[in-house]
């Protein structure tokens, strides 16, 4: 006799187009105040193989980082969320960088269950411990979170959906409606409805797509190609309404292909507190260590 068996949703191991967000580029003023903030307060770490000179920094965080080029300062507009190994050991970080970092914008404060760091610049960082919730990671960045204006959510989720091909959804809490965009398998972009949105000021994500070639059609169609594409990428920067054209919300993205040179490159030098200089622990010579 048969047996009857349970039916899974197997749709929860579905991944939309967006494979990886893999890096949130913010220009800054002064490289040494960007050393004090992300590498010596935030205890992230230094690329040592790109963008090593004085004109930009790219900053390692487990799969992702921060790309930091010289130029006027960008503020993005929401926050970006962020594992780290330990909010004790960030907690004494910022607290010694806080005496230098005197006159900007930075502060930082101990929630509930994240610290909530601010960069001299004025960009909003909330730092959690490793959990379930963020995904598989003990240091990265599983989210970030834009403020966008009211009534946009609906249709961000469906230009996601629609055009860029991804699980977008519009969810309701206590701070309000939001569409949120999965990503690979553990990340989100969130659009926060909110009643003040700053003006945009060329800040830009980078993330890797399965699919390169259709959402570069239906973007082209609509006139939304900022970048032709060179080197396995292009850019956009609009979201609109795919069923009104209207323009909801501005963020560049430089969409990657999984053919780029980037794209699961040999990741070196990625957790907080780790040397890159080979050591000797234990009578062995590592790579590195984790401090």
């Amino acid at each position: 006799m048969a047996t009857q068996t349970q039916v899974q949703d197997l749709t929860v191991e579905d991944v939309g187009n967006i494979m990886l967000l893999e890096h949130v580029n913010v220009q800054v003023d002064d490289q040494s105040i960007a050393t004090l903030f992300y590498l010596v307060g935030l205890g992230f770490t230094r690329d040592p193989h790109m963008m090593v000179g004085l004109e930009n920094m790219w900053v390692n965080l487990g799969e992702q980082q921060f790309h930091l080029p010289t130029g006027t300062p960008n503020v993005l507009r929401g926050h970006v969320g962020l594992v780290t190994p330990s909010l004790d050991a960030l907690a004494q970080r910022l607290e010694s960088v806080a005496p230098r970092l005197e006159g900007t914008s930075f502060s930082w404060s101990r929630k509930k269950d994240h610290i909530e760091a601010v960069s001299p610049w004025g960009n909003v960082y909330k730092v959690y411990e490793p959990s379930p919730e963020l995904g598989p990671i003990a240091t990265g960045m599983p989210y970030v979170e834009f403020t966008v204006p009211v009534g946009t959510a609906d249709g961000i989720a469906a230009f996601y959906r629609e055009i860029i091909g991804c699980a977008a959804t519009v969810t309701k809490s206590k701070a309000g409606r939001a569409a949120e965009v999965e990503i690979g398998q553990y990340q989100r972009l969130i659009f926060r409805e909110t009643k003040d949105v700053m003006d945009y000021d060329g800040h830009h994500i980078a993330v890797y797509v399965s699919n390169f070639s259709r959402p570069y059609e239906l973007l082209k169609e609509r006139g939304l190609i900022t970048e032709e594409p060179r080197n396995h990428q292009y850019r956009f920067v609009d979201i609109i309404d795919p069923k009104t054209g209207e323009k909801l919300f501005q963020i560049e993205h430089e969409v990657r292909g999984l053919k780029h040179a980037m794209y699961r490159r040999d990741l070196v030098n990625r957790q907080v507190g780790q040397f890159l200089e080979p050591r000797r622990m234990n009578g062995q010579t590592v790579l590195g260590a984790v401090m």
